[in-house]
């Protein structure tokens, strides 16, 4: 992606967490206080992660306990936006496979938690960036499907 025309303040990583096929997502929703809103695996890159990737990893153990994965893969999208107090924030998009589904362990950023299909999943979201990141993960998922088994496979 195109270089930011402002200067981030804040680099933020999200996790869209799927497992099966046809795919499922898991949605996280945030208490009360935070808004009840439904939301994926997202947190703030602190100095001490080094990259995007162990930024996600740190958050994934965090909020939903999870600490292995079939894999991890950008998204190839991002967001900027205004954060808190006025500064600009950018989020990076990554799609994450489970071997299936599981029960999360959740912090206490979260209240609940829902495994969906893509479409429902995304209409849940509350955010308009958090659809388009799901739309992109559909899109990705069924590029390789539609690729098939490598040969010899």
């Amino acid at each position: 992606m195109a270089a930011s025309a402002h200067p981030i303040d804040q680099e933020c990583v999200e996790g869209y967490l799927f497992a099966g096929r046809p795919p499922r997502l898991l949605v996280l929703r945030r208490p009360p206080e935070r808004g009840q809103i439904w939301v994926p695996v997202s947190g703030k890159v602190e100095r001490r992660d080094g990259d995007y990737p162990s930024a996600l990893l740190r958050e994934l153990l965090e909020e939903t306990g999870f600490s292995e994965f079939l894999r991890i893969f950008p998204l190839d999208w991002e967001v900027e936006f205004e954060g808190p107090g006025g500064g600009r924030w950018r989020l990076h998009a990554f799609g994450v496979e489970l071997a299936g589904e599981r029960v999360p362990r959740l912090s206490a950023e979260h209240e609940d938690a829902a495994w969906l299909d893509l479409s429902e999943a995304a209409a849940r979201l509350h955010y308009p960036d958090n659809r388009d990141a799901v739309e992109r993960l559909r899109s990705i998922l069924a590029r390789e499907q539609s690729l098939g088994p490598p040969p010899n496979a």
